[in-house]
């Protein structure tokens, strides 16, 4: 094989809120929101990404600009295979006929077709051959977990649309959960919260700001206080409230208990063995939301073990899916095995 198609394999973390993209020998190269903004009559792309998103809630009524990817699946096809095949054409830009092999990542609860959908998708944006990893499997050897140990590994990866929780052994999952609840619903409880008790309607933007510069999972020392910019709901027009800390923690309070129990659940059904080694070597947690203050702090007591933020968690996914293109004899046995699909296909 020439050096060169060597150098265009990439992985791809397609998450709910961002998407990460990892060459070969370089790195990741890309860290942007998975947004596309379209025209509706054409259906042509106007921006991805970073300028898509500024375009959020505020487009006239012949754009839409949108998310592609919900809860971690693909909700539209068509937009996540362009946003796709945008980002490959950013990342090789003067090779036009690069034609890479890529692994994906996946949430673990993905059911067959939605895997079949995102194979296509990286097929259709011009991947010469796509595998798919595990994301908690991912954000394991992102996190530089000794994953092919015979000692049990546990990973928390918070993302945008999902949590997923998984305990991991000898180069596979032994036990796993994925939940629909992550940063997004984090998002959208503090919306609910301004609309229920201060009849303030917010933007999708400002709650995710207002949740990353106010939120905690657990009582901070400093409870600091901001004023947030919303629609008036009784009278329609623009109107200021102040928040407190304390009341955005109230207010994500049911998402976050989700995820806590999820912890529980995974931990209910781990091997009594595996137990044990988790006892000593911990949780760790990755994804975005690893970086609300607290989290690890309120797991830590409520399972009575310690907790560790990874590294860099918002690129653990992406990063150990990019272990993966590097050194991909070694680490073959952790992508998910070839289904029926792939003998169809030219190999």
């Amino acid at each position: 094989m020439a050096r060169s198609i060597i150098g265009r394999d990439m992985a791809v973390d397609l998450g709910t809120a961002n998407t990460l993209v990892y060459v070969r020998g370089k790195g990741v190269l890309l860290d942007e929101p998975s947004v596309v903004a379209m025209h509706d009559a054409t259906g042509e792309v106007i921006a991805v990404g970073h300028d898509a998103k500024r375009m959020l809630g505020r487009t006239p009524e012949d754009i839409t600009a949108l998310r592609p990817l919900k809860d971690g699946v693909i909700a539209d096809f068509e937009a996540t295979e362009q946003m796709l095949r945008h980002f490959i054409r950013r990342v090789h830009r003067r090779r036009y006929l690069a034609k890479p092999r890529m692994v994906i990542c996946v949430p673990s609860g993905i059911t067959p077709v939605e895997q079949r959908a995102v194979k296509e998708a990286g097929y259709q944006a011009g991947a010469r051959r796509v595998h798919i990893i595990e994301e908690p499997m991912a954000a394991a050897i992102g996190a530089g977990l000794p994953v092919h140990q015979p000692t049990g590994n546990m990973v928390v990866d918070v993302g945008g649309g999902t949590t997923e929780v998984a305990v991991i052994s000898l180069g596979g999952i032994v036990t796993s959960l994925s939940i629909p609840t992550a940063g997004d619903e984090l998002d959208q409880a503090v919306a609910t919260y301004l609309k229920k008790e201060h009849s303030l309607m917010l933007g999708e933007r400002t709650a995710e700001e207002v949740k990353t510069t106010l939120g905690s999972a657990w009582p901070r020392t400093d409870e600091p206080t901001a004023d947030v910019r919303g629609r008036d709901l009784v009278s329609g027009l623009p109107r200021t409230v102040t928040v407190t800390a304390a009341e955005i923690r109230r207010a994500m309070e049911e998402p976050l208990h989700a995820i806590v129990d999820a912890v529980r659940v995974t931990l209910d059904q781990t091997p009594p063995e595996l137990a044990g080694d988790l006892m000593d070597r911990g949780i760790v947690l990755t994804g975005g939301g690893a970086l609300l203050a607290g989290l690890d702090d309120r797991i830590r007591h409520e399972t009575g073990m310690p907790v560790h933020v990874a590294e860099a968690p918002l690129v653990s996914v992406a990063k150990g899916a990019g272990r993966c293109v590097e050194d991909f004899d070694a680490l073959q046995q952790v992508l998910v095995a070839e289904g029926r699909y792939e003998s169809g296909r030219r190999r």
